[in-house]
């Protein structure tokens, strides 16, 4: 068995090379993207996340099981196929996607349903890194961008302290502030929803109580971006529009991010443990 284990990972890093160097055209865009767009930045750790949760996972799989499946290679195929269409044609997230979709194809068509099951959730994790379309994202944070500057105008009148919107802008007495693409939080949603479902994935029980992690990560997302808008609209009233720009805006807005991470770790931590406590209570229940 651990001849034909050893045998099995060569092979597997022979083909991940080989998808590597046969998607290699699109990698230089999906590393621009990256790091060019502060909005995909989470993008740039789910490949070590995914690696790791699958180094996690080794133990735990029988390699006596491994069969090759064809529905594995039909999803190669097709992958590939569609990879080349869309770099033909343009479209730019396609050819990233079934990056993704080969790398799973190979995975089931090498090692069969029973191994991929076990490494499921690391695979489809990858697909996280794939920024969400420019195009998509200017729909959804229009809007988000609207209402988050009417929520902390609202916020920031219930504190008496006068100011007007116009738009996405705020105007004070002395100052005026732009709620800006950025802060309309469709970058921490994306991030947030990735880190809940890591997340869900590491906690114990059925999906359902780990669906909650998932859940509460959007609503959260919104609200650490308000507390952002509202914090920074504040201090722009007090100390002039200043405050809104170079290092304290970026750095209000990695603060934030850093409190939502804490508060949604401590709903992960507290489901986890709530979990714990019924299984134990349940076996003294039994003996």
């Amino acid at each position: 068995m651990n001849t034909y284990k050893t045998r099995d990972i060569v092979l597997s890093i022979l083909l991940l090379i080989m998808v590597i160097a046969l998607y290699s055209p699109i990698l230089p865009g999906l590393y621009h993207d990256w790091f060019k767009y502060n909005n995909n930045s989470h993008g740039i750790l789910v490949p070590f996340i995914s690696g790791y949760l699958l180094w996690k996972t080794r133990k735990k799989i029988a390699w006596e099981n491994v069969s090759t499946s064809w529905i594995g290679f039909g999803i190669t195929i097709l992958s590939i196929a569609l990879y080349v269409v869309g770099y033909a044609g343009g479209i730019e997230i396609l050819p990233r996607l079934m990056f993704i979709s080969t790398i799973i194809g190979l995975a089931i068509f090498n090692w069969g349903p029973s191994v991929f099951s076990r490494i499921a959730f690391p695979l489809l994790f990858l697909f996280f890194m794939v920024p969400i379309p420019v195009s998509i994202e200017s729909i959804i944070s229009f809007p988000l961008q609207m209402w988050v500057t009417k929520v902390s105008c609202t916020i920031i009148q219930a504190l008496s302290i006068s100011v007007l919107r116009e738009g996405n802008m705020l105007h004070f007495a002395n100052a005026s502030l732009e709620v800006a693409e950025a802060c309309s939080g469709i970058r921490s949603l994306t991030a947030y929803i990735m880190l809940g479902f890591l997340f869900a994935y590491m906690m114990r029980g059925k999906w359902m109580k780990r669906s909650l992690v998932v859940i509460v990560a959007v609503p959260l997302s919104f609200f650490v971006n308000i507390v952002r808008v509202t914090g920074t609209g504040i201090l722009a009233h007090f100390y002039g529009s200043r405050v809104a720009r170079d290092f304290l805006h970026e750095f209000s807005g990695m603060f934030v991010f850093a409190v939502g991470f804490v508060l949604l770790f401590l709903v992960y931590w507290f489901l986890d443990e709530k979990e714990v406590q019924e299984r134990v209570s349940s076996d003294m229940k039994g003996t």
